[in-house]
């Protein structure tokens, strides 16, 4: 897979969404919310792991979203920008959390969660699996993997979008496929 995952076609309608927005366009700002609700709802979701915790800081980035766009100089940027909004929100959110509280709560989270069913043959197996295995993962680990394979965003671009150095997002992509590849290949052989 390349860094360049997303093509120019997939961005073009966000960059006139969002220069028609700046213009004041409503029905423009509207649809650029409708496009991208669910995508950051599902980053803050995969980061803070409580649905509502996740509504209210997609909520709260929105505000934030909106205030900045006339400041966006690349409007072609707006998906890396937006991620690494709600990522900050979602960590003003997290340090806002007694962290011993958070640490113990998501402990005992993990410590709930039903062993996955035996390995089958068809493909839903495999896809649960793998889900369940990103969801074990740290994090900060788990968001990288998202944003990098699930939301096509580049390595440069998920830098951007964690408010993190290329070099550690490079880091985190390479434990956590290492970690993936384990927690899979170790399925395969119990």
């Amino acid at each position: 897979m390349t860094d360049d995952v997303a093509s120019d076609d997939d961005r073009a309608p966000d960059t006139l969404l969002v220069l028609s927005a700046r213009l004041g366009d409503r029905l423009a700002l509207d649809r650029l919310v409708r496009r991208w609700q669910p995508r950051l709802t599902a980053h803050a979701r995969r980061l803070l792991q409580d649905p509502d915790a996740a509504r209210d800081a997609v909520q709260t980035a929105w505000l934030e979203i909106v205030r900045g766009l006339e400041r966006l100089r690349d409007p072609a940027a707006f998906p890396a920008w937006a991620y690494r909004i709600v990522t900050r929100r979602c960590a003003a959110t997290i340090g806002g959390r007694r962290r011993d509280r958070a640490l113990a709560a998501g402990m005992a989270r993990e410590a709930r969660v039903p062993p996955e069913p035996p390995p089958g043959p068809d493909a839903a197996d495999d896809h649960g699996r793998l889900r369940a295995a990103v969801r074990a993962l740290p994090p900060d680990q788990r968001a990288a993997i998202a944003l990098f394979h699930f939301e096509g965003l580049s390595v440069a671009e998920t830098a951007v979008a964690l408010d993190a150095p290329v070099g550690t997002v490079k880091t985190r992509l390479m434990h956590a496929r290492r970690k993936l590849r384990a927690a899979l290949e170790g399925d395969r052989h119990d």
